[in-house]
Order: C-alpha cells, then sequence, then structure tokens
C-alpha cells in the first residue's frame, strides 16, 4: 500500500498531516486540563499546589527526554519511535480518564508524557528528511504555528468537553484520535532505508533530566518548602550544577545529545531566548485564568471555553498571514510587534476584578491570540533560517525544547508567585471571609499576569536585539 501512496503527487503532504496529528495532540494535551483543573481538584479534595501536578508533570517529562528520544530515533528509526510514541500516549491517556487519586492521575500524566517527547521529538527531523531544500524551513515553521495553536486551543476544547460531558473526556478524546494517527503512521510514514551511527550521550542525557526536573521543581515547590529553606536551596544548587556540568560536558564531546554551537549564532539564540519567554507569559495566563473564571465569575466549564476561545480563533487568523509577510518583510518587526502586543494582553488581564464579564475577558484573550499569532510564524522562520539546511531538523527540535520549557517554568513560577502573594494577603487578615479570599485570589493573581507580561516586555527587548542579524532567507 505504501509503494503506492509513495507515487502520489501529495504524499509529502501526507506524511506532514500524520506528523502534525502527533505534534498537535502532544501540545494540546499540555493545556487541555487547565480548564478541568477546578473540577478535577474539588473531585479529589486538593489543593492548586497539589492539582498544578497535573499539568507539571506532563511538560516536565516531555522537557526532559525530548533530546533522549531525537537522537534514539536518529539511531534506530524515527518511524519506529514516533508509532511507539503514538501507543503510549494512547494508553496513558486511557489511564488518565480511569484515575481514582490526584497521584494516580500524575502518574499516568507521565507515561503520557513519555508517549508525546516521542512524538514531538521525532517530528522535526521526518519533515526534514520529507521536505528538503528550501521548503524546508517553511514547513517547519508551519509545524511550529500549528504546535502554538495546539496549546492556545487546549482550554478551549476542554471547556467544552467538560461542559458537555466530565473532565474525563479530555483524556477519553484521544483514544480514538491516537487509535486512528496511529494507524496512518503505521500505512504513511516510510520506513528508514538507514539509520544515524554514533553513540548515545547517556552521561548529557543523565545530566539534562536531573538539572532540568530538579530545578522546574524547586520552581514549583519553593513557596511551599519556602525560598530560604535548605531543602530549596540544596535543589537548586545542585540542580544549577548539573546544568553547567551539561553544558561543559557538551561541549567536550564529539557527538553531544544537544549541538551547543548552534547557540554561537545570535539570531538562533535570541529567536530560541525570546520564543522561551513568550511560552512563559502564555502559560503565566494559562494555568490560572480558568480559576479565576471558575472562583470569581462563577462561570460554568461550557463558559470558560467559550471566554478563552477568542486566543486560538484569532491566533488561526493572524499566523499564516504573519508567516507570509515574514517572508517579504523583516521578522523582527513582526515578533517583536506581536511581543507587545501580547504584553499589553496580560497587562488588560490584569485589570480584571469580581465586577469583570466575559465579554473582558474575550478582549483580553484575543489581544493575546493577536499578539502571539503575529510573533510565532516569523520567529519560527527567522530561528530556523540562522542556521545551515543540514542543521534545520536539529534546530527545530531545540526550539521544541526551549518551547516546552517555557510552558512548564511559566507554569512553575506563576503558580509559586500566586499562592506566595495569596498567603502573604490572607496572612494580614483578621477575618477570614469570602470577602477576604476573593480579595487575596485577585491580588494574587493580578501579580502572577504582571510577572507574565514583564516575561514578554523582556523577550522583545531580546527579540528586537536581532535587528541586523536577520535576512529573509535560509542559511546554506
Amino acid at each position: 500500500m505504501q509503494d503506492k501512496l509513495k507515487n502520489l503527487p501529495y504524499y509529502r503532504w501526507l506524511i506532514f498531516i500524520v506528523t502534525v496529528m502527533g505534534t498537535f495532540m502532544a501540545v494540546l494535551d499540555s493545556s487541555i486540563v487547565n480548564v478541568a483543573l477546578p473540577l478535577i481538584a474539588a473531585s479529589f479534595g486538593v489543593e492548586l499546589t497539589d492539582v498544578q501536578w497535573v499539568v507539571t508533570a506532563y511538560l516536565l517529562v516531555i522537557s526532559s527526554l525530548l533530546p533522549l528520544f531525537g537522537k534514539i530515533g536518529d539511531m534506530y528509526g524515527r518511524r519506529k519511535i514516533y508509532l511507539l510514541g503514538f501507543a503510549i500516549f494512547t494508553i496513558g491517556s486511557l489511564l488518565c480518564s480511569l484515575s481514582s487519586t490526584i497521584w494516580y492521575l500524575v502518574a499516568s500524566r507521565v507515561l503520557q508524557g513519555t508517549g508525546a517527547s516521542m512524538l514531538m521529538s521525532n517530528t522535526p527531523a521526518i519533515i526534514s528528511v520529507t521536505f528538503p531544500g528550501k521548503e524546508r524551513g517553511r514547513v517547519l515553521g508551519m509545524n511550529g504555528t500549528v504546535v502554538a495553536l495546539a496549546a492556545m486551543t487546549g482550554p478551549s476544547l476542554g471547556g467544552i468537553l467538560v461542559g458537555l460531558f466530565n473532565w474525563e473526556w479530555i483524556f477519553y478524546i484521544n483514544l480514538p484520535i491516537g487509535i486512528l494517527a496511529y494507524l496512518l503512521g503505521y500505512y504513511i510514514l516510510p520506513f528508514e532505508k538507514k539509520y544515524v551511527a554514533g553513540t548515545f550521550d547517556f552521561k548529557g542525557a543523565i545530566l539534562f533530566a536531573l538539572g532540568m526536573t530538579g530545578l522546574l521543581v524547586v520552581l514549583s515547590e519553593g513557596h511551599e518548602w519556602g525560598w530560604n529553606s535548605f531543602i530549596t536551596g540544596s535543589i537548586g544548587i545542585l540542580s544549577l550544577l548539573l546544568l553547567s556540568t551539561f553544558i561543559w560536558f557538551e561541549g567536550r564531546i564529539k557527538e553531544p545529545m544537544i549541538d551547543l554551537s548552534l547557540f554561537k549564532r545570535w539570531p538562533f539564540l535570541a529567536g530560541n531566548a525570546s520564543g522561551l519567554l513568550s511560552f512563559m507569559a502564555m502559560f503565566s495566563n494559562n494555568m490560572l485564568m480558568p480559576f479565576y473564571l471558575h472562583s470569581v465569575l462563577l462561570l460554568t466549564p461550557t463558559q470558560i471555553g467559550l471566554a478563552i476561545t477568542p486566543f486560538p480563533l484569532l491566533m488561526a487568523i493572524v499566523a499564516p498571514l504573519s508567516g507570509y509577510l515574514s517572508e517579504r518583510v523583516s521578522p523582527v518587526l513582526l515578533t517583536s510587534s506581536g511581543l507587545g502586543i501580547l504584553m499589553l494582553g496580560l497587562f488588560y488581564l490584569a485589570t480584571l476584578d469580581a465586577y469583570s464579564t466575559i465579554w473582558h475577558v474575550a478582549i483580553g484573550q484575543g489581544i493575546m491570540g493577536i499578539g502571539n499569532g503575529m510573533f510565532q510564524s516569523p520567529n519560527n522562520n527567522s530561528v530556523l533560517s540562522s542556521v545551515p539546511v543540514r542543521k534545520v531538523g536539529l534546530a527545530s527540535g531545540i526550539s521544541a525544547l526551549m518551547r516546552n520549557v517555557g510552558m512548564v517554568s511559566g507554569t512553575a513560577v506563576a503558580v509559586s508567585a500566586f499562592e506566595s502573594k495569596r498567603q502573604q494577603e490572607l496572612a494580614g487578615v483578621l477575618i477570614l471571609n469570602q470577602d477576604a479570599y476573593m480579595s487575596a485570589f485577585l491580588s494574587a493573581y493580578h501579580l502572577a499576569l504582571m510577572i507574565g507580561a514583564c516575561f514578554a516586555g523582556i523577550g522583545l527587548i531580546i527579540s528586537l536585539s536581532r535587528k541586523g542579524h536577520v535576512h529573509l532567507r535560509v542559511v546554506k
């Protein structure tokens, strides 16, 4: 059957659709649970600091394993690892839907995240082989836009599913799609004729996974343990030492897990840094917005989904236009403007209070959607155009890693800032009533969004620094 498919003029695009399905599902599940978190917390009788691990564990596993599975795919076959990833992701989704406790759910998300990392790490390489030459950068840029769109579509789709059914359905929906995508991948994805020979960088993989995990755990739990506590300081220092050792080690071996030499190119470094900060900014709002809509405005899950929908809707409209323009005008203008609009959207949302309406929320989400749509495509193209064609797949994999680190660290920082501020506000209140809790919540929520706006602002400055370095063609 595959021989017949290969003769089709659009066979390459069938491969692209299959790989995009995997990436879309993997990224979608990083945020689709956000709307359901208040209901999951109530169902299992846990607080925000516990239920956040439903999101954090998933993103943490992906961030730690992306480079590992990318290298394994190169060595043993990307098709094989990609299909195995779909199977594990689908089984993990089933276990998530059957969870009876919060930590059973978190463990199932770890398994799901393992499958997702297999999908996301091999997509850039499959696309790079399928679309050689000048098309490669454009198609990888399209994949990056789909990724950003998936991250923002999650809360809207999650709200609709939870409103119509219950929270388990955000995982049930993955089962038929996962089975279908696996079958399509089995028949469409080509068999590799040869694999990349070499040795696997086990030491680098272990150093990176341990260092990244420790750092993100500190960001997530620092407010609970105390920022000046022994355990926070010990894990934080150990994590930084492990990551420093990783950077030192990777620069001294022939076949490193991550080619750090790419970061010597300023457009590549600046593009990834601004991309990371853009996702930190977005996820500072993504995690907490559903709690505001549920606890303050008392909206139903369906209403929450509708309130968030303007973000992915406007992004889907703006992103292709921005990608088209980035081939004709300097990407720096578009990326910097996009981050500026994203920052304004977060500042606007930081003015929401107990008397705001669903339309106020929708306007803020729409502003952020326009900004993010304007930023993502030009930034992806700028990053991929800054490296030699033979390293475009590797560069795209590094960008995926930065994106996921941005998601998990943005979530961790937002929740930590929110909880620290909320506890500080409540500590000074003599009579704890509903008004006091509401006031403390809003004050903490506003602080988290202001921090997110600062991330976008720093990203804007870094993006502007690419002026004069970025070219409108692929570097060969």
